[in-house]
């Protein structure tokens, strides 16, 4: 069975080497693609609901609700449940300083003075009031003059056409210690659709070497016809910078200030976003800082806080239809990759690099830039038939298996089903002999038979004698003696006697 299997992987190999198509290529280096369908805008706002009670005159109850931005970045989605990674700090604040601001709003409306908005604590020129100013102000103690309460709004917006312009809210399931860790949210409210949604894959660790090409994916506003993804290159200094530091970035031919460059993106919006590496296009950190130095934390970070949160990254059925299709796209393969995209459309319709490069695929199928148009129209004459390769393996396969099934067969039959040799008639026994009749014209028959120190013989035939007197017999066993023998050549009787 062994050589068996070795026959058959051998075909196996041979035929899959022979029809091999040309489109099985490695995937594109540095390719974004492979992400952009997976980042998505996140907002973040605090509502606050902020009762002033008014003890200077006649009691008064005054309500009022704000609604206080709190972050916005870009996320991941990490799993087709719609999991995205972001920064903390684009989620999550303090509620004090929200409980502050809210205070100062409201105190300033309703007792008509001037009083900063912002998340500081301030003071008035009436000492009635600041009293009452300083007892609004968290945290909540039985004399307050504030009751406060703040929940935090997520919203999600994704890379979808047409755009999602409510979005879909989302939870924080788990947050960093710092502002510039990562945080995990979850959906909620809403399902996200039948199979889910487009994943961005996570890479096993950061480049090392220094200088090492990578792209930053994000958005500076919701996505929509007039805002697009926004991809900047960057490139990685030297290892280092573990956890929240983050690992700088730097030109290596010194031509551009990349951390003032990605910083602005990150004021702007780009925080928390993706950073891709040149390699594979896999997710390999996210975008931290901002100002003139922005920087990046690794993967490591972002697999550790999902772990913490229990959720597993994977990919689903949206990837790999759309990882097939980009892979024959970007090797020009456009009459093949075109089906390809449009079966992502069919599993995720909103997906905007799919219906962009299903655009271009079917502009370009069957073109002069077609790769499998050009195979197609090489010249039979010129290009080598594979069917006699094909049939040749085929043809020796099947000899080969033959051949050492029936040798495998025989060397496993048991001994004891082998036919055993036809056996050979026994002697008849020597009362069995049936002389024959003498014959009575002519002279004495002489039965010849063997001496007793040879045993017994089978019984001759009859030996016939004549009249010639030169001619003389053994009287033993009859058989004829030469002249001049002494004793018989065939018995050994004396001829004497």
């Amino acid at each position: 069975m062994g050589r068996l299997a070795a026959l058959a992987g051998g075909l196996a190999v041979t035929t899959a080497l022979l029809i091999m198509p040309a489109t099985a290529h490695e995937h594109p280096s540095g390719i974004t693609d492979l992400v952009t369908p997976a980042v998505v805008r996140v907002e973040a706002v605090s509502h606050v609901e902020i009762t002033l009670l008014d003890h200077l005159g006649e009691l008064k109850h005054v309500e009022r609700s704000y609604d206080i931005p709190l972050g916005q970045g870009t996320g991941t989605v990490v799993n087709p449940e719609g999991a995205i990674v972001t920064l903390t700090r684009v989620v999550k604040t303090d509620n004090e300083d929200v409980a502050i601001l809210a205070a100062n709003r409201i105190f300033a409306a309703h007792h008509k003075v001037k009083i900063p908005q912002d998340a500081k604590r301030h003071k008035v020129k009436d000492p009635r009031l600041n009293h009452h100013l300083e007892e609004c102000y968290p945290p909540k103690r039985s004399t307050a003059t504030c009751i406060i309460d703040v929940t935090t709004d997520i919203t999600i917006f994704p890379n979808v056409s047409p755009a999602d312009s409510d979005g879909f809210k989302a939870e924080l399931v788990r947050a960093g210690s710092r502002p510039d860790s990562p945080a995990v949210l979850m959906p909620s409210g809403r399902a996200v659709g039948s199979v889910g949604m487009p994943t961005a894959p996570l890479a096993d660790k950061v480049p090392d070497q220094v200088g090492s090409p990578t792209s930053v994916a994000g958005f500076l506003g919701r996505p929509g016809p007039d805002v697009r993804d926004t991809v900047e290159i960057a490139h990685l200094t030297k290892g280092g910078g573990a956890g929240d530091k983050g690992r700088p970035f730097a030109d290596p031919e010194g031509k551009t200030d990349e951390p003032a460059k990605l910083g602005g993106l990150a004021d702007r919006g780009m925080v928390g976003a993706p950073v891709i590496g040149d390699k594979d296009g896999h997710v390999i950190g996210m975008l931290i800082g901002g100002g003139k130095n922005a920087k990046m934390i690794g993967v490591r970070e972002i697999t550790a806080i999902l772990t913490k949160a229990g959720i597993a990254p994977r990919r689903g059925a949206i990837d790999s239809a759309f990882e097939g299709a980009l892979t024959r796209y970007h090797t020009k393969y456009y009459t093949e990759a075109a089906p390809g995209f449009q079966r992502v459309l069919e599993l995720y319709p909103g997906n905007t690099v799919a219906a962009e490069l299903l655009k271009i695929s079917l502009a370009k199928r069957g073109g002069p830039e077609d790769e499998g148009t050009k195979q197609a129209a090489v010249p039979v004459a010129a290009a080598t038939p594979l069917w006699p390769f094909i049939v040749a393996a085929g043809v020796l396969f099947v000899a080969a298996a033959t051949g050492a099934f029936v040798l495998w067969r025989r060397r496993r039959e048991p001994a004891d089903q082998l036919e055993p040799p036809e056996p050979l008639p026994p002697p008849p026994p020597p009362s069995a002999v049936i002389a024959e009749p003498l014959d009575e014209g002519a002279s004495q028959t002489v039965v010849v038979r063997r001496s007793v120190a040879f045993g017994a013989i089978p019984q001759q035939k009859q030996v016939l004698t004549t009249k010639d007197p030169s001619i003389k017999y053994c009287t033993a066993c009859g058989m004829k003696l030469g002249l001049g023998h002494r004793f018989c050549g065939y018995c050994g009787h004396p001829s004497e006697t």
